[in-house]
């Protein structure tokens, strides 16, 4: 049976006193949303996010990461991958850390690398409809891409569904800017292309009555983190990972 160990990659780890805009960097230049934060000795002590680092300006140089972190659940080596999932859903994050037994960083687990694996454990009963969030963030196709990061800080996505005259249009993700090679220049504000030039399309989308087992198949089929749920041309919710999760007892 695997365990936490088979799912481990290098992850991001930098050390509390460290400037909150070296934060803000690794993670403008990365697919992470997390930052676990080490005591310099690699003994894990929090984690900083992407919501609460790109507030941060260049000006605010002397602030460190201590003050921006929070705590977090790690996991051993040799947790199943049970125990990753609950630690991952009890966190609110898209991943974990897994340290040795005198707490020192190891590594992490991406949700993302589980998720394929978990689904197939565990039958979904249920709808989308029955575990959708129903309170969308949106984003006008014509706002510049800045407004992305905009969005991540005050809401904790990092994927929005794009709307045009009240009609969804395209999907936009923090990947789909690193993709770009605007992610620097819109976190500074300096690009003014409009979201609809970075945008995908077309969107994949499901309906609030398909089975929460094919929403979940199609994240992972898909390669994506949340899939916007259409009734007729309206758009009534979105589903992610963590909301599949959500119906794992």
């Amino acid at each position: 049976m695997k365990m936490a160990r088979d799912f481990m990659v290098d992850v991001p780890v930098l050390k509390y006193d460290e400037k909150v805009t070296r934060a803000r960097q690794v993670l403008r230049d990365d697919v992470y949303r997390e930052i676990y934060v080490h005591d310099g000795k690699r003994r894990l002590m929090g984690y900083v996010d992407i919501s609460g680092v790109l507030t941060v300006t260049a000006t605010r140089s002397n602030v460190t990461i201590e003050g921006f972190m929070k705590e977090i659940l790690p996991v051993s080596p040799g947790s199943s991958i049970e125990d990753v999932v609950k630690g991952i859903q009890k966190n609110g994050t898209d991943s974990i850390p897994v340290v040795d037994e005198q707490g020192q960083v190891l590594g992490g687990v991406l949700l993302s690398e589980i998720f394929p694996v978990i689904i197939t454990r565990h039958k979904l009963g249920g709808t989308v409809e029955d575990y959708m969030s129903r309170k969308v963030v949106e984003c006008p196709a014509d706002e510049p891409i800045h407004r992305i990061h905009i969005l991540i800080t005050e809401s904790g996505f990092s994927a929005f569904p794009v709307v045009k005259k009240k009609r969804l249009v395209g999907i936009i993700s923090r990947r789909d800017l690193l993709k770009d090679g605007r992610w620097r220049a819109s976190a500074d504000g300096a690009s003014s292309t409009p979201v609809a030039g970075v945008m995908t399309t077309p969107v994949v989308t499901i309906s609030p009555g398909e089975s929460l087992q094919k929403a979940a198949e199609m994240l992972v089929r898909h390669d994506i983190s949340r899939l916007p749920v259409l009734e007729g041309e309206n758009l009534v919710g979105i589903i992610d990972r963590h909301d599949v999760l959500n119906a794992i007892p």
